[in-house]
């Protein structure tokens, strides 16, 4: 059952319990392997409210957590150089197709999201180790951008093909992780851009998504202390598993119904 559809009027109190439930989740993810916040966030906040705002609440929680993932600091700008032209592409991907595609909404962008969350779950599961030669990076980054940006655009999830081509790149761990958190924070604000330039961010959903930081954050720290207790690998492929789940449910469920 899909609740709303629109930004007009005010949230059944269980339809915002489930929302804090659901960014305690992501953040506990978050916290326990270093990414899979919007991921987890968007695809179950999707089984409650028009991908419109879903996207729209996923922007605090998502930009406070990425940004502490830039760290540290002083390797920061060098890196915003290296990935200069993926990060440019991510902005201009994401306003193009939100200039073209509208606000994300309606069953389309539901089975859209599914079919990405599926391909990122069943790459990530496959274990596979693509390297990309430097020689390609100058005109591969853009492109890789702008599909991510587009991507981005239609579904709220910026992880696909960012973060495979990241990963391609041979970075060390934590040069990865400062990575992807770039990226995630280059692709959060461009997301929110976009819905304010289709009056779909409106002052009152910016409110909501400042209330659900907290459990975000909240989840962050349990995950933190979580990782200490159990193997990161084994809850990584569990994650993964139920992310492809639900990508197929809901890939499917337009069809189904």
């Amino acid at each position: 059952m899909e609740l709303g559809n629109g930004f007009a009027g005010g949230h059944a109190p269980w339809v915002m319990a489930a929302a804090f439930a659901v960014f305690f989740l992501a953040g506990l993810v978050k916290g326990v392997v270093g990414l899979g916040l919007p991921t987890l966030s968007m695809a179950l906040l999707a089984l409650l409210v028009a991908p419109p705002l879903a996207a729209a609440w996923l922007v605090v929680p998502s930009l406070v957590t990425n940004i502490w993932q830039l760290r540290p600091w002083p390797s920061l700008p060098s890196m915003t150089g290296r990935l200069a032209g993926l990060l440019l592409g991510v902005c201009g991907g994401t306003l193009l197709a939100a200039l073209l595609l509208g606000a994300p909404s309606g069953s389309w962008a539901t089975a859209a999201l599914g079919w990405v969350l599926l391909a990122y779950a069943l790459w990530s599961l496959s274990g596979a180790q693509a390297r990309i030669p430097a020689s390609v990076h100058r005109w591969l980054g853009p492109l890789v951008g702008l599909l991510t940006g587009a991507i981005s655009a239609a579904t709220g999830v910026f992880v696909v093909p960012a973060v495979p081509y990241l990963q391609a790149l041979g970075l060390q761990r934590d040069a990865l992780i400062q990575a992807m958190g770039l990226s995630f924070t280059v692709s959060t604000l461009a997301l929110a851009v976009a819905l304010v330039l289709n009056d779909s961010y409106p002052l009152r959903a910016a409110g909501e998504s400042l209330l659900l930081l907290a459990p975000a954050l909240l989840g962050m720290w349990a995950g933190q202390h979580l990782r200490q207790a159990m193997s990161p690998t084994l809850f990584r492929r569990c994650f993964l598993l139920g992310l492809a789940l639900l990508g197929l449910h809901m890939a499917w469920r337009p069809w189904l119904n």
